[in-house]
C-alpha cells in the first residue's frame, strides 16, 4: 500500500510540477512577447518620425526650388515686359517720326509740283524766245538754221581730225618710249607667276643591293647573266668593289630606268638566268612604255591641253626621262608652257595656243630615230606630221632662229624657253649649291658687327643688309657696304654681279591699351 501511495504521490507531484513549469513558461513567453512588441512599436515610431522628417525636408526643398523657379520666371516676365514696353515706346516714337516725315514729304511734294509748273512755264517762254532769236539771226546772216549747222559741223570735224592726228602722234611717240619698259614688265610678271622645282640628271644610276652576295648571282657563271642583261637593255653595268651598290651607265635615261626596274624584279624573284632576264626586261619595257604614255596624258590634262595626237602624248611623256644641260626636259617644257600662257594673256593673245606651243617646243630632243636636222626643225617636222596647226609648228621650229618667225607665238616661245633655262638653279647648278651660295652671302654680311638681319634676294644678285640704328651711324654704312662687297668679291664665285644694299632705320613702337 505504501508503494502505491508513494507512486501516486510522485505522479501527483509530477503533474503539479509540470503544471507549475508550464505556467511559468507561459508567463515568461508572454513577457518576452510583450517586450518584443514594445520594442517593435518603438522602432516603428522612430522610423515613422524619420520618414516624416525626410518627407518634410524634401517638401521644403521642393518648395524652395519652386519658389526660386517662380522668382526666375517672374524676373524673366518682368524683363520681357520691360523690353516690350521699350519696343512699344520705340514704335510709338517711330510712328510719330514717320508722321512728321510724311507731313514734310507732302510739303516738299507740293513745292516740287509748284516748281515744275514754274519750270514748264519758263521752258515755254524760253522756246518762244529761242525761236524769235533764230528768226532774227537768219534774217541778219542770210542763212537758214540747217545751213549754219552744216557749216559748223564741217568746221568742228576738221578741227577734231587735226587734234585726233596730233593725239595719235603723241601716243605713238609715247608707246615707242615705253615699249621696252612694258616688255620688261610682262616678262617679269610672267616669271613671278610661274615657279617650278628643278630636276638634275646625269648619265649614271646607282642600284643599291642588300649584300655583296647578290653581285655574284647578277654576274652569273662566266658573266653570262650580266652580258644577257646588258644586251637586253643596251646599258653598261659596272660591278666593282663599291659596297652594296651596282652602277648602271648609259646616256639614255629610259634604258637606265628599264635596267634598274629589271634588276629590282630579278633580285626580288630570285631566279636570275638569261632566259628569265629577257622575259623580265621585255615585261619592264612594256611597263615603262605604259608609264610614259600615262605621264604624257597626265601632263596634257594638268596643263589643260586637249586634242594632242597619241604619238605626241607619248613623246611628251618620254621627256620625263630626258635632260638638257642638266635640266629635266619635261619640267622645262611644263614651265615654258605656263610662262607662254601668262605672257600671251598679258599681250592679248590666245593663251591655250601659246601653252600648247610651249609644251611641244622641245619634242625634237626625244626622237625615236636619229635625224640630221637640229631639234627645233625636227620638232616642227614632227608636229606638222601629226596635224598640228601652222602657227604651232612655226613657233616650235623658230624658237632658236633656225626658221623665220611668221606668228607672234614664235617670239613668245623663244623668250619663255630662255627664261626657263636661265632662271637660277635650272641648269648647270644643283639646288644644294644654289642654296649654299645664298647662305654664304648672308653669313658673310652677318659676320660684321652691328648687322641685325641679312636677306639674299633676286637669286643671289642682291644682298639686303639691315643694321641697328644704335650701333652704326649713317656715315659708317657706306664703308660697311664696301667692306662686304670686297669680301664677297675675294671669297666667293658667282655669275654677274652682287648688289649690296645696307639699310639703317630707326623705329619707335608704342601700344595703346
Amino acid at each position: 500500500m505504501s508503494i502505491i501511495t508513494n507512486t501516486i504521490l510522485i505522479a501527483v507531484a509530477l503533474i503539479v510540477g509540470i503544471g507549475i513549469g508550464f505556467g511559468l513558461f507561459r508567463y515568461v513567453l508572454t513577457s518576452m512577447l510583450k517586450n518584443k512588441m514594445e520594442e517593435a512599436r518603438k522602432e516603428s515610431e522612430v522610423l515613422k518620425e524619420k520618414k516624416l522628417l525626410e518627407v518634410k525636408e524634401k517638401f521644403l526643398n521642393k518648395k524652395a526650388e519652386l519658389e526660386k523657379e517662380v522668382q526666375q520666371r517672374n524676373s524673366r516676365i518682368a524683363q520681357q515686359e520691360n523690353k516690350l514696353k521699350q519696343r512699344e515706346l520705340g514704335i510709338n516714337q517711330r510712328h510719330e517720326e514717320l508722321g512728321r516725315r510724311k507731313q514734310e514729304l507732302d510739303a516738299m511734294q507740293h513745292q516740287i509740283n509748284r516748281k515744275e509748273n514754274d519750270l514748264a512755264q519758263r521752258e515755254a517762254e524760253l522756246a518762244d524766245a529761242q525761236e524769235r532769236e533764230i528768226k532774227k539771226l537768219e534774217e541778219l546772216s542770210g542763212l537758214s538754221a540747217e545751213e549754219a549747222r552744216d557749216r559748223l559741223v564741217e568746221t568742228m570735224k576738221a578741227e577734231a581730225q587735226t587734234k585726233a592726228q596730233s593725239y595719235i602722234n603723241e601716243i605713238i611717240d609715247e608707246a615707242k618710249l615705253t615699249a621696252n619698259k612694258e616688255a620688261k614688265r610682262i616678262v617679269i610678271q610672267s616669271i613671278q607667276r610661274v615657279a617650278t622645282e628643278t630636276a638634275i640628271e646625269n648619265s649614271v644610276t646607282v642600284f643599291h643591293i642588300e649584300n655583296d652576295e647578290v653581285k655574284g648571282r647578277i654576274i652569273g657563271r662566266e658573266g653570262r647573266n650580266i652580258r644577257a642583261l646588258e644586251a637586253a637593255t643596251g646599258v653598261e653595268i659596272v660591278v666593282d668593289d663599291t659596297p652594296e651598290a651596282i652602277v648602271i651607265s648609259a646616256f639614255d635615261p629610259v634604258r637606265r630606268e628599264i635596267c634598274r626596274l629589271a634588276l629590282h624584279n630579278l633580285i626580288s624573284d630570285g631566279r636570275i638566268h638569261p632566259a628569265r632576264i629577257e622575259e623580265v626586261v621585255a615585261k619592264v619595257r612594256k611597263q615603262v612604255e605604259e608609264e610614259i604614255i600615262e605621264t604624257g596624258k597626265r601632263t596634257a590634262i594638268d596643263l589643260g591641253i586637249h586634242g594632242l595626237h597619241p604619238e605626241l602624248i607619248r613623246i611628251v611623256g618620254k621627256m620625263k626621262y630626258r635632260s638638257s644641260y642638266g635640266q629635266n626636259l619635261l619640267q622645262h617644257a611644263r614651265e615654258t608652257a605656263n610662262l607662254c600662257a601668262v605672257m600671251a594673256s598679258e599681250l592679248g593673245l590666245n593663251p591655250k595656243k601659246a601653252k600648247r606651243a610651249g609644251l611641244l617646243h622641245d619634242i625634237g630632243k626625244v626622237p625615236d630615230e636619229e635625224s640630221e636636222l637640229c631639234h627645233a626643225l625636227y620638232g616642227a617636222k614632227i608636229a606638222e606630221k601629226y596635224k598640228e596647226k601652222p602657227d604651232i609648228c612655226n613657233a616650235i621650229g623658230a624658237h632658236h632662229d633656225e626658221m623665220e618667225m611668221t606668228t607672234l607665238l614664235a617670239p613668245i616661245v623663244q623668250v619663255c624657253d630662255a627664261i626657263s633655262g636661265a632662271r637660277p638653279g635650272a641648269r648647270r647648278e644643283i639646288v644644294e649649291a644654289y642654296i649654299k651660295r645664298l647662305n654664304d652671302l648672308e653669313n658673310i654680311a652677318m659676320s660684321y658687327p652691328g648687322v641685325v638681319k641679312t636677306y639674299a634676294i633676286q637669286a643671289g644678285r642682291e644682298l639686303r643688309v639691315i643694321v641697328g640704328a644704335d650701333k652704326i651711324s649713317d656715315d659708317q654704312i657706306e664703308e660697311l657696304s664696301q667692306n662686304i662687297a670686297t669680301q664677297i668679291q675675294n671669297e666667293m664665285t658667282y655669275p654677274g654681279q652682287v648688289k649690296i644694299t645696307v639699310i639703317r632705320e630707326t623705329r619707335s613702337v608704342s601700344y595703346a591699351k
